[in-house]
């Protein structure tokens, strides 16, 4: 059975942002650095319309291939 896209969308902010809200990581990176927190603001804004425009097999097929990486490694 295939994930939704929210499912999808909340399992790659996990990994990418471990349980911190993306829009926090990006206040936090522009904090430290207005040119790094505008570069993250990009990155977010990138990941959001990848994750919109993927289908939800590719999407599931992906966050498999990271927990299987992610698995071998621990």
């Amino acid at each position: 059975m295939t994930i939704s896209k929210t499912e999808a969308k909340q399992l790659l902010e996990r990994l990418v942002f471990d349980y911190e809200r993306p829009q926090d990581w990006v206040q936090d990176i522009w904090g430290l650095s207005p040119t790094l927190g505008e570069n993250a603001a990009k990155m977010l804004e990138v990941f959001d319309a990848l994750i919109e425009c993927c289908p939800e097999e590719k999407l599931e097929n992906l966050l498999q291939m990271f927990y299987r990486e992610q698995a071998e490694n621990n």
